[in-house]
């Protein structure tokens, strides 16, 4: 195993899987001179050239469409938005071609795209650069969702994705790009359905996905103090979501609380409850619980930033209440 950063392990699966595949490119703004907003496409142009690592205009729209309609072609490309909140303008093309073309051409097309974004929270940005968009994605039908909680995970799920014959969304988060962890030095390929169990637990189960994730492990380290063994559970699969992990966690501790930085109507949070109710409501000891960010534009303010956000003292309190503590 290899320590490396969150954005090294996603710039060594663009390199292994480019050097592998010539019909494997990169496109998006910034990714080649600069090699990229948060380094992770670094050394790629000099390395592959303007053809493969492509710095585009700034147009969502019309460089997505155009990566999209070339893996129509058998070219796999690995298109980067700069931030999520850009996201808005590629909409149509994600949603009504990569999406859909399978479906609507009788299987004679497929689209092979790759669309990874950093989002999130990242300190002071303000409301339009702050979005969490991942709930808007995964009601995409037709387009995979995951979004990677470290290094290896960032690793294996690119590598997963550009050899998938589906449009897969990459939801990363700007916050975990200087993460460390450890990442196999052989090839790892990780799963784009499924979940993990970080933490194993009997008393209550704390969901979470990318950063979210490791404000349940805070809180499953402060709960332990008080004799609370709460089992934390990584979705990093947003779509599809793993209703059989959903319901066998919550089968063995009767207690759920699902953790999300975004806001909590028609989110990863609700949806999640949705299964739990489904699949495993006479199993509950308890009604589960989100804990989410408040239902407002994120402010600018330092202060006012924090309250409107979760953080793992809320998640802690909210396990407390739910235990009768």
């Amino acid at each position: 195993m290899a320590e490396m950063m969150y954005w090294e392990a996603v710039r060594r699966a663009h390199d292994e899987e480019m050097a592998r595949d010539p019909l494997v490119i990169c496109m998006g703004e910034d990714v080649g001179v600069v090699g990229g907003t948060y380094k992770a496409t670094s050394g790629l142009y000099d390395k592959y050239g303007p053809e493969r690592v492509i710095d585009t205009p700034i147009a969502e729209g019309g460089y997505t469409g155009l990566g999209i309609g070339a893996s129509f072609l058998g070219v796999r490309p690995i298109i980067e938005l700069m931030s999520v909140n850009f996201a808005w303008l590629a909409m149509d093309q994600i949603f009504n071609s990569a999406a859909k073309v399978r479906y609507m051409s009788g299987g004679q097309l497929e689209a092979p795209v790759v669309i990874r974004s950093p989002g999130g929270c990242a300190h002071q940005l303000g409301a339009q650069h702050s979005a969490r968009m991942e709930k808007v994605f995964m009601g995409i039908a037709g387009l995979r969702v995951v979004t990677p909680s470290n290094p290896r995970q960032a690793y294996g799920m690119l590598k997963s994705a550009v050899r998938c014959n589906d449009p897969v969304f990459i939801n990363e988060h700007e916050l975990m790009y200087n993460m460390k962890g450890e990442v196999p030095d052989e090839e790892y390929f990780h799963p784009l359905e499924g979940s993990e169990v970080t933490r194993q637990g009997k008393d209550i189960t704390l969901f979470g996905y990318n950063i979210s994730v490791h404000w349940c492990l805070e809180a499953a380290d402060e709960l332990a103090k008080e004799g609370i063994e709460a089992e934390v559970i990584d979705l990093y699969s947003l779509s599809p979501l793993d209703r059989a992990g959903i319901a066998a966690s919550v089968s063995k501790t009767h207690r759920a609380i699902i953790v999300e930085e975004a806001e909590a109507p028609v989110g990863v949070g609700a949806e999640v409850m949705a299964i739990i109710n489904e699949a495993c409501f006479f199993e509950l000891d308890a009604a589960p619980v989100r804990v989410s960010a408040r239902n407002v534009p994120i402010p600018f303010n330092r202060t006012l930033e924090k309250a409107a956000l979760p953080n793992p003292a809320e998640v802690v309190a909210a396990a407390r209440r739910m235990l009768g503590r």
